[in-house]
């Protein structure tokens, strides 16, 4: 008997929304992390026609072929890595590729650690505000700048408070008044819809140096002499 037909392919089932994202998301990552270490040229990647040449111990080698810096890395069973790309031409160094990168991650996390992350700290004030609550908020402005962060001063106007800004930006330039030293204006007072706001910085301090102790005076006077 002969059967007439197509033969259905099977389809394959789709994944589900979230994993396909996830995975597609955690492969991108692993291949950020492999790209950067990639984009370091060794060994038999690097491609310039010459290249300048430091050895292990910081001698100059001069100019040569790859080939034969990459000879002279093999006889000291180490590497060539190219460590200044841009440079002409570039320049390679023979090492231990492994504990190149070590070093390298390691000066990267201290100078991050060196980074200091500037905060932004909101301190708030409304039209009404009485003097208790003023000392208190520019105390506390105070002690945000003196920290080494930025601090917003906002007001809100309210209804009919619209038509008394003169008020809100009193308040605003008292508090820059009164902060004196411990800030610097980094953007003066100004509305944005109904909100006015300024952006004080911590002041820079000054490294003070220590004067020299001056030197005695030379005198031509000859010494007196013992009796």
């Amino acid at each position: 008997m002969l059967y007439s037909g197509c033969v259905r392919l099977a389809q394959p089932i789709p994944a589900h929304r979230g994993e396909g994202r996830g995975a597609f998301r955690r492969s991108t990552i692993a291949l950020d992390k492999r790209s950067a270490k990639s984009f370091i040229r060794v060994n038999e990647r690097i491609r310039a026609r010459e290249v300048r040449v430091i050895d292990d111990t910081g001698a100059q080698l001069g100019i040569m072929a790859p080939y034969e810096a990459l000879k002279v890395a093999r006889e000291r069973s180490l590497d060539l890595v190219e460590v200044s790309p841009n440079a002409v031409p570039p320049v390679c160094r023979i090492q231990d590729y492994g504990r190149y990168l070590y070093e390298k991650e390691k000066s990267e996390r201290a100078a991050k650690k060196k980074q200091k992350v500037i905060v932004v700290k909101e301190v708030k004030f409304s039209v009404t505000v009485d003097e208790h609550d003023y000392q208190t908020k520019k105390n506390q402005a105070v002690k945000f700048l003196n920290g080494g962060d930025k601090v917003k001063a906002s007001l809100r106007f309210r209804g009919r408070q619209m038509a008394h800004r003169d008020l809100g930006y009193n308040i605003i330039n008292r508090l820059i008044q009164d902060i004196g030293d411990a800030g610097t204006v980094e953007f003066m007072p100004r509305m944005e819809g109904t909100i006015l706001h300024a952006i004080l910085a911590p002041t820079k301090k000054e490294s003070s140096v220590k004067p020299k102790p001056a030197a005695p005076l030379a005198t031509d006077a000859p010494a007196p002499q013992a009796r």
